[in-house]
């Protein structure tokens, strides 16, 4: 008991160092060094203290305070490589090597023998900084997933010290296990913090094992969504970089919540209340690149890839054989260029001709240009905005607008199955239709009814339905297709980069139009394509004519309502009055006080007449009234004369639309139109106003170039000294009407429509 007693209160190296109750006492320094027995009558006690390894946590013993990345960069594993990566040649860059080869050999000729060569170096040189150029320039997509993994290129930690100014690297998922395929951290550019997260591959084979190839656990995306959560309450914009072939995939991954770890990203970063950009520097596959890419952008480097399965995998799905990796690569449209047509990517940036591992320095910069325009712009949003930008990014991809106009590349490249099969209509049935359709609208102008405007303009699309099927059989049967597919994707890319008027591809159009022009006879369907142009002229005409008689109908109704204004009849009876009282019987008779009333009346009721016609439509100009006198009705002998250039002068217009230089830029006009669509901005707007203004110079120059110009002028040396009043203008007078003005009275600038 006693024992016991002091046992109780003494510490473990009094314990160790008495003898008193049977204990050998050992100093504890000797420990570590020697195996430990320590006999007493009942046990004894055996212990060996573990050799432990220095580690440079939680700091190093000397810093240096100006290594890049400030201090706190100790405290990262990732340190330059002692060994300079091996250089490594991709398939496709063989023919670069024999090349560079040939050089090598040359330079040594030279240094061997004295000569000099370096007439032959310069050119092998150039020859080679030719190919390199047009190689990367023309690359195929599977070789950008090839540039996409090479082994060299560089990770998201090498381009995070190459832009950061400090960068604190934060660990660990606080559930028990800190990722390494997934590197989190805090760091500066430009003074300006962020929340900086990325897949990190290896750049050999130990680093690649250690950062199991870039591909997440659960808990490397856990560790993500609690580093956002943090900047998010701390208000640090996030920037993401996306460079993994996917999740991983294992039996253990899948037991802890893979799935589950991803869409709760999925969710959640879209809550996020800070700007997010994304950046895919190599290759992005799958959830799990999208773990972390749900952000207001998404950027690409030039040669990355964004894809839902691997190529290999596609390949193998679809066509049983990864061989067939290449054409998979082309269908699925992975490539950064591709992307950004179909507005999944927001932007490109650039890399070195031969890839981002050509010049890291470089290519990070880049990187750091495109993270501040696009944050710069994104945190001018305020919290709505921001959140909604991030929905309707992703709400927008995928989807379509029914009546905008396939895009014909798109259209070349469509499956059979994709083409909306169009019923083909009996050319019998259609006669019938017609003809019907025609009589209704007889019966509906004998009973002044409403004519069925509907049905007519149903039976026009139809029509022009029929049409152009017919036009596609006879360039089929003509062998033009591919002429024709070919010149429709060199149209689609000129009118991308805003390239109307190209002179080659009118060119190539032109003498296209005329090679089928001069065919169709032969065409088997061409009675079949002439019966139904006629029938569509015709129905054309109807639409025409009965728009024309509608629009006179506004007209003489605006005319009675401003007629029988109450203040412009009270004027005009006033007036009437007064002329009469001072009973004069030519405009010599009125004073200057009474001419100024007449004058002002006029301008009110041409104000009032303006105002009414532009509420139906018409675009009216005001021509100035001067010089007129009691010869005024002689006026009226040359009408029949200016209603006949009139038709002239529609006729020709006619031709001239009709012509192929004039039709292409109506043609692109219609294109441009459906392209800006409602709303366009305001580049459509100055394309479309070019493209008319050149239809109207168009046809002006085809009239002033024909036999109607000498009947205009013959017409203005005849009412050069009478005063003019012109069926369809206000009121003008031939002593200061000049030319155009003249053209504009009988229709040669109308407005093309």
């Amino acid at each position: 008991m006693a024992s016991s007693a002091a046992l109780t209160g003494a510490s473990a190296s009094d314990l160790l160092r008495s003898s008193t109750s049977g204990f050998s006492g050992v100093p504890l320094r000797t420990l570590g060094r020697s195996r430990l027995a320590i006999k007493t009558r009942d046990f004894s006690v055996v212990a060996k203290l573990r050799k432990v390894k220095k580690h440079e946590y939680p700091w190093p013993d000397n810093p240096d305070p100006n290594v890049k990345g400030g201090v706190l960069s100790h405290l990262s594993p990732f340190k330059p490589l002692k060994v300079k990566p091996k250089p490594v040649t991709l398939d496709f860059e063989k023919p670069l090597v024999d090349l560079q080869k040939k050089i090598i050999d040359v330079r040594k000729m030279a240094n061997e023998t004295g000569l000099d060569f370096s007439d032959q170096i310069l050119s092998l040189e150039a020859k080679y900084q030719q190919a390199l150029k047009d190689l990367y320039t023309h690359l195929t997509p599977i070789q950008r997933v090839s540039i996409a993994r090479h082994p060299n290129r560089p990770t998201f930690l090498d381009h995070i010290f190459n832009i950061t100014e400090k960068f604190v690297e934060l660990h660990g998922d606080r559930a028990g296990y800190d990722d390494p395929a997934i590197v989190t951290g805090i760091g500066t550019i430009d003074g300006r913090r962020y929340m900086f997260i990325g897949h990190q591959k290896g750049r050999n084979t130990k680093e690649n094992i250690q950062r199991n190839f870039g591909m997440p656990t659960p808990h490397g995306y856990r560790k993500a969504l609690r580093l956002m959560e943090y900047a998010d309450h701390h208000g640090f914009p996030i920037v993401t970089f996306i460079d993994t072939p996917g999740a991983y995939a294992d039996l253990k991954s899948e037991e802890l919540g893979q799935g589950e770890a991803i869409a709760h990203n999925l969710r959640s970063m879209f809550g996020l209340k800070v700007p997010i950009v994304s950046i895919v520097i190599g290759e992005g596959g799958s959830g799990g690149a999208l773990a972390i890419g749900c952000g207001n952008k998404l950027l690409m480097l030039e040669n990355a890839v964004f894809y839902v399965a691997s190529p290999e995998a596609c390949a193998a799905i679809l066509w049983k054989t990864a061989k067939a990796s290449p054409k998979a690569a082309e269908k699925l449209k992975i490539t950064a260029n591709e992307l950004c047509r179909l507005q999944i990517a927001d932007g490109v940036i650039p890399e070195p001709i031969g890839g981002a591992h050509a010049d890291p320095n470089w290519t990070s910069q880049q990187i750091k240009i495109a993270i501040n325009e696009a944050m710069s712009e994104l945190t001018k949003l305020n919290t709505e905005d921001l959140l909604k930008d991030r929905m309707l990014k992703f709400r927008k991809i995928g989807g379509f607008q029914e009546g905008i106009p396939v895009d014909p590349k798109r259209k070349v490249n469509m499956k059979k199955k994709d083409v909306p099969v169009a019923v083909k209509i009996p050319d019998a049935e259609l006669e019938v239709e017609v003809e019907k359709l025609k009589q209704q609208i007889l019966n509906a102008n004998e009973s002044s009814s409403k004519p069925p405007k509907l049905d007519l303009d149903e039976m026009i699309m139809k029509l022009e339905r029929e049409v152009d099927q017919e036009y596609s059989e006879a360039v089929k049967a003509l062998g033009l297709t591919d002429r024709f597919s070919k010149l429709q994707e060199e149209v689609s890319a000129a009118n991308s980069d805003n390239q109307l008027s190209d002179p080659l591809l009118k060119d190539k159009i032109e003498k296209l139009k005329v090679e089928f022009e001069q065919g169709l006879s032969a065409a088997p369907n061409h009675g079949r394509l002439q019966n139904k142009l006629d029938m569509l002229k015709e129905l054309s005409k109807v639409k025409h004519l009965s728009e024309t008689k509608k629009q006179k109908q506004e007209v003489r109704k605006k005319f009675v309502e401003v007629i029988s204004n109450p203040r412009i009849k009270e004027n005009y009876e006033a007036l009437t009055a007064e002329i009469q009282r001072v009973g004069a019987s030519s405009s010599s008779d009125l004073d200057d006080e009474l001419k100024n009333k007449i004058i002002e009346f006029n301008k009110e009721v041409d104000s009032q007449l303006v105002n009414a016609l532009k509420s139906v439509g018409l675009d009216v100009q005001l021509v100035k009234a001067e010089g007129r006198d009691s010869k005024e009705s002689e006026v009226s002998e040359y009408v029949p004369e200016i209603e006949e250039l009139k038709k002239d002068i529609e006729k020709e217009i006619e031709i001239s639309a009709s012509s192929s230089d004039v039709k292409s830029k109506i043609e692109q006009l219609k294109l441009e139109v459906a392209k800006a669509g409602e709303t366009p901005d305001p580049e459509s707007k100055k394309r479309i106003t070019s493209l008319m203004q050149q239809i109207k110079q168009g046809l002006v120059e085809a009239i002033d170039s024909s036999s109607i110009k000498e009947k205009y002028d013959n017409l203005v040396s005849k009412v050069s000294s009478k005063p003019e009043e012109v069926d369809g203008g206000l009121r003008g007078d031939s002593s200061t009407t000049t030319n155009d003005e003249l053209r504009e009275k009988v229709g040669a600038n109308r407005t093309i429509s």
